[in-house]
């Protein structure tokens, strides 16, 4: 089973990229699920119904987010009714939208779910301990298991790997923008990477425009952030499973400038 995973989504630059280059992506790697970041797809902040399907429709399978997964107030609704798009699992069980995705890839099955970190991040339940409670219940459905894990701290990123590795088939870190080069498959065969990076204007500062940004830095006024238009960059990997074992075989970064 090969899955492609495209980093955060940023804006229509993100979007108008997928639109244009994902469809040879798929081919090209001959890719059986399509999986992405989007809480990034609304103009750099949150996801909404129209930005989440325009990227359907031009082949992403299915959405993880983090902690800009709420930001659009007009989407809360979307949210509670497609399951294609999850929020972190660590939330409240109580909170908006789905945790977990079982999707069918051609004669397995393939579960993906969402964490989101604490180091540096809002207060938020245990990631390993939500992540461990619910692996015996999606084992008994299959052993293709993706995580995203959308956290600041590479240390923290790496220590959930390492305790997760055997139990999970990819555990793929989200969230700084920045493409890290530490792929690897880990010694019980679980593929990782601290963070896939980003899909969108590389010209800029994480997705923002850099003017914005170092104005900011230099006066201390909080100007109204605006997507960047300069460059243009796909991150993304590819993984791919042994899907009787759920054991990962290979994983291999992209990073492609336009």
């Amino acid at each position: 089973m090969n899955i492609l995973f495209i980093g955060d989504i940023f804006g229509s630059p993100g979007r108008n990229l997928m639109k244009k280059y994902l469809p040879e992506l798929r081919k090209e790697f001959e890719i059986d699920f399509c999986i992405a970041n989007g809480e990034n797809t609304a103009h750099g902040k949150g996801i909404t119904e129209k930005t989440a399907t325009e990227l359907f429709l031009c082949g992403i399978d299915c959405f993880t987010s983090g902690n800009h997964i709420w930001d659009k107030k007009e989407s809360i609704e979307y949210l509670k009714r497609e399951k294609r798009i999850l929020r972190p699992l660590n939330y409240s069980e109580d909170a908006v939208g789905a945790f977990c995705y079982i999707a069918d890839v051609g004669r397995s099955k393939l579960a993906i779910l969402n964490i989101l970190g604490q180091v540096y991040m809002n207060p938020i339940d245990s990631p390993l301990f939500a992540l461990e409670k619910i692996l015996p219940s999606i084992k008994k459905v299959t052993n293709n298991i993706f995580v995203d894990f959308h956290a600041e701290a590479t240390a923290e990123k790496r220590a959930l790997a390492f305790n997760f590795d055997g139990q999970i088939s990819a555990f793929i870190g989200t969230h700084t923008h920045i493409q890290t080069a530490d792929e690897e498959i880990l010694p019980n065969n679980t593929a990782y990477i601290s963070d896939v990076g980003m899909t969108g204007p590389h010209d800029s500062c994480i997705g923002i425009k850099k003017e914005i940004v170092i104005s900011k830095m230099k006066n201390s006024l909080h100007l109204p952030f605006q997507p960047a238009d300069g460059g243009l960059q796909i991150n993304a990997v590819v993984i791919s499973i042994d899907e009787t074992t759920g054991k990962a075989l290979t994983i291999q970064r992209i990073k492609r400038k336009y």
